[in-house]
């Protein structure tokens, strides 16, 4: 997954998903939302990053786990979080270091999209979570793709880079984009249903300053970025 890479910019990513439009106020409140009431649930945030959805989720009485293939990452979250969240520097590619019916819900922001291959990951995940547990994701909006890249055969998966300007510093961010269909895909192969598919407006509270004028004026057809599923064993 090469989650390191986020090693030479981890400070910079933390302060931008602090305040951002697309974080803070768009990505994050949609978890939290999807999530639900969450008090007494033991919740594995895969790919935590420095740990802002389990601080929320925690403020929320879960009781949260998190892993991230950074260590910079991680030491940001423990930072954050302290010692009472268990925190592992473990990559989401590979087996997780947990037991079987561990978990009644996982969350994954904003993290499948940086995986070629989703079904094994899928599988582990689903290992890990309890009967009757949910499994909470957000990624790359596939048709944000295809209006950023027209000319590109946007029904191939594939793998592409952007530059972004994170809390005034550069960083490359790579990532896979692929269609609905293939997402769909790998969710029923690693043995989920779609159980929500969503694609919210910000959250009410945006400061107005980091809204666009279209947002701003309550144009939806502006605002393409993320998707948010919810996956339930079956």
């Amino acid at each position: 997954m090469q989650a390191d890479h986020y090693d030479g910019f981890a400070a910079s990513y933390d302060a931008e998903n602090a305040s951002s439009l697309l974080n803070a106020c768009y990505e994050r409140p949609a978890m939290v939302r999807l999530a639900g009431d969450v008090r007494g649930h033991r919740i594995l945030d895969a790919g935590c990053g420095s740990g802002p959805l389990s601080a929320e989720l925690r403020a929320r009485g879960a009781i949260m786990t998190g892993l991230d293939g950074s260590p910079a990452m991680i030491e940001l979250a423990r930072r954050r979080l302290g010692d009472d969240v268990p925190l592992h520097v473990a990559d989401l590619a590979e087996p997780l270091p947990f037991a079987d019916d561990t978990f009644d819900d996982v969350v994954a922001s904003l993290v499948l999209h940086y995986l070629e291959d989703w079904v094994a990951p899928l599988v582990e995940i689903k290992r890990v979570l309890k009967p009757g547990g949910r499994l909470i994701l957000s990624v790359n909006h596939p048709t944000a793709h295809v209006i950023n890249h027209p000319d590109e055969d946007n029904f191939a998966t594939r793998q592409y880079s952007e530059t972004f300007e994170l809390d005034g510093e550069p960083a490359v961010l790579t990532f896979w984009n692929r269609p609905l269909r293939a997402m769909s895909e790998a969710f029923a192969e690693a043995g989920f249903v779609i159980a929500v598919m969503d694609e919210p407006p910000p959250s009410p509270q945006t400061p107005r300053e980091l809204l666009t004028p279209r947002l701003a004026s309550g144009e939806r057809t502006a605002f393409f970025c993320f998707l948010f599923v919810v996956l339930e064993p079956r």
